[in-house]
């Protein structure tokens, strides 16, 4: 019925208390804010009882000893429609016209005429339809407390030579953790002992779970699976990786979103309408039962509680689902984007060289070609190089010691293998020994870097390195075109790379060779030209785009820097991640203008045949709440399902 629900129906909001040494990620008393609100929810029930069996006696005409005052309805009216009355009188003092006045004024004029049992109803269907609003936001809000509730509240830790079992409040860094076997890690470290392996998917984002030893890093929030493991406690509470996560969705959860103010102010004007419309009635009919029908039948529920629903149940998917949008702002300018500029290493590739093909010639084997190669780079501190010998290696081959090793910066490896020169480079290191390289072997892929390999004076062929696509990068591409929005491949890499990445992923525009300045001015070109940009990226060089963008998306493994400047981050580096998110909030912005056009409609409708007296005021009553609970009922769409913390701990504790 309201902007804001009661008291009564609202769950706990997630707080922190500080802790020693950093900040506690549940506040210690949830469970009496549960019960609070539990005995809260008993007393609605209890009021919507009173309410009840006060219109029964009223409809049975029990103990009516006035024709005009009936004395139960009265009492039904005064204990049942208390908060009705009192957040209206709050809401006239504070010069805010809600529904909750209307609907007080509804009330008070059918007692006025003696119309007990309507003014009972009416009472009745405020009561509860408050109560399954609040269920219903509350549902939304529960999502939150999922991500809270995650975290074991007591942990073990090894302290002055045994192990005690504390309250997570009570650890510091330092503390040397045990977390056994389908545990739940609760702090950031370092792994001191044993061997596991870890589900991090929570919070990188990995699909598969990562083997973890003495040295490795583990994240709050994350299944041990395995064996038992010490952590060495290094960050805690809100400081953990897990705890900005949720720091980032509550902060948003509170956040409001431009169209939530305009919900709320076209919710006022409604109202203002209703009682005008009531007015005019009257005036014209002097009919008190069609002017009460007037004021009961217009309701801004549909617009005053379904969009901020709408937002909460879509920042909560979406968060979910591996996106954590940061502000309602951002997942209304998110629903609107019709451009997403894309960075290409890191996001649309891993951003890691990798052997992509070996190209014997002149008869030699591809073997003996990656061999010599792998060989000849073996002490090589260059990237490409440390590529061949690590593709080598994975394919079970053994690279011998070169017997001489020398490096020409900008050409390549010339080394002495068994007495013979080995020459590993670019094509202008083989020109100056007098080695000529073939066109078509040259120019096979642009797209890639050609490392020549030639031993002895004859060349052996090339071996072709390229950074590769991710996996789901072609399906969040063709996700997001699905959408009918714009793709723009912006890189610093060379022009033949970034055209043929383009190509392969059917994007249309592509700029390359690209500093960070030039990034940023690409951006505010495609703003300035009308386009509501999403600037995709992972590195310090894309932060000044992902700030000149109306909505900067950062790839979760990407640096600080970036997820600082961004507005959304995605967990991990899945980019269909994002294409979720855009569809997630093209469907909360599609719910919330359906409500908007449905509240509308069925307010003028309904004012006009109340009006008309074709409307008493039981069925004007049945058609505001039955309204509400549809647009309701129609954001409550966009709640996440209910938690999966349970499953994954028991998969967990199954694979353990």
């Amino acid at each position: 019925m309201s902007t804001q629900p009661h008291s009564a129906e609202q769950a706990p909001q997630p707080a922190a208390v500080r802790a020693p040494h950093g900040d506690s990620v549940r506040k210690p008393d949830d469970d009496q804010v549960a019960d609070h609100d539990h005995a809260l929810k008993w007393r609605e029930m209890l009021r919507i009882a009173l309410v009840a069996t006060a219109a029964a006696c009223v409809w049975w005409h029990l103990w009516e000893p006035s024709l005009r005052i009936s004395p139960i309805g009265l009492l039904g009216l005064i204990g049942g429609g208390w908060p009705i009355f009192k957040e209206a009188v709050e809401n006239l003092l504070a010069k805010r016209m809600t529904m909750e006045l209307s609907m007080a004024i509804a009330i008070i004029a059918a007692a006025a005429i003696s119309e007990f049992f309507t003014a009972l109803v009416i009472t009745l269907f405020v009561l509860i339809a408050e109560v399954l609003e609040g269920m219903t936001v509350s549902r939304g809000r529960r999502a939150i407390r999922d991500l809270l509730d995650f975290l074991p509240r007591a942990v073990s830790v090894r302290r002055g030579g045994g192990v005690a079992e504390v309250d997570t409040e009570a650890l510091a860094v330092g503390d040397a953790v045990l977390v056994n076997p389908g545990g739940r890690i609760p702090v950031d470290g370092t792994v001191i002992a044993g061997h596991s392996f870890v589900d991090q998917a929570r919070i990188t984002g990995e699909s598969m779970p990562l083997e973890k030893t003495a040295g490795a890093p583990v994240f709050a929030g994350s299944i041990n699976q395995s064996g038992a493991l010490e952590i060495r406690t290094e960050r805690i509470g809100r400081d953990t990786s897990y705890g900005k996560i949720i720091e980032a969705v509550e902060q948003a959860e509170r956040s409001r979103a431009p169209v939530q103010r305009l919900a709320d102010r076209m919710a006022g004007y409604l109202v203002y309408f209703a009682l005008g419309a009531a007015a005019l009635t009257y005036l014209l009919t002097r009919d008190i039962r069609s002017t009460i029908s007037v004021v009961i039948v217009a309701g801004a529920c549909g617009i005053a509680a379904g969009t901020p629903l709408a937002i909460l149940g879509a920042i909560g998917r979406a968060a979910r689902d591996g996106a954590i949008i940061k502000g309602g702002l951002f997942l209304e300018q998110l629903s609107q984007v019709n451009t997403v500029a894309l960075d290409k290493t890191g996001t649309l590739t891993y951003g890691q060289p990798q052997v992509r093909g070996i190209i014997p010639v002149g008869g030699a084997e591809a073997a003996r070609l990656l061999d010599t190669a792998a060989s000849a780079e073996l002490r090589s501190e260059h990237p490409l190089g440390k590529t061949i010998v690590a593709h080598a290696r994975a394919l079970g081959r053994t690279p011998t010691e070169p017997e001489r090793f020398g490096y020409t910066p900008g050409r390549g490896i010339n080394a002495v293998l068994s007495g013979e020169l080995v020459l590993v480079g670019n094509q202008a290191l083989l020109r100056d020994y007098g080695i000529s390289v073939p066109d078509d072997l040259r120019g096979r892929q642009p797209e890639a870097s050609a490392v020549f390999v030639a031993r002895g004076g004859q060349l052996l062929g090339a071996i072709v390195i390229a950074d590769t696509l991710r996996p789901e990068t072609t399906s969040a591409i063709e996700a997001i075109r699905s959408l009918g929005i714009e793709t723009v491949l912006l890189t610093g890499d060379a022009q033949a790379v970034a055209e043929v990445i383009a190509r392969d992923l059917a994007i249309s525009e592509v700029a390359a060779d690209l500093l960070p300045e030039d990034k940023r001015r690409r951006i505010k070109d495609l703003v300035a030209h009308g386009r509501i940009v999403a600037m995709v990226g992972d590195g310090i060089n894309d932060a000044p785009a992902l700030i000149e963008a109306q909505v900067g998306v950062a790839m979760g493994s990407g640096t600080d820097v970036a997820r600082e400047s961004a507005d959304v981050v995605l967990l991990g580096n899945d980019l269909l991640k994002f294409a979720n998110a855009l569809g997630i909030a093209r469907r909360a912005r599609g719910i919330i203008r359906a409500n908007f056009v449905g509240t509308i409609a069925v307010d003028a409708v309904g004012i006009g045949l109340a009006a008309f007296g074709l409307l008493n005021p039981l069925l004007a009553a049945f058609i505001h709440v039955a309204s509400e609970l549809a647009f309701s009922l129609n954001s409550a769409r966009l709640l996440p399902p209910r938690s999966r913390t349970q499953p994954m701990i028991q998969t967990a504790q199954a694979r353990s």
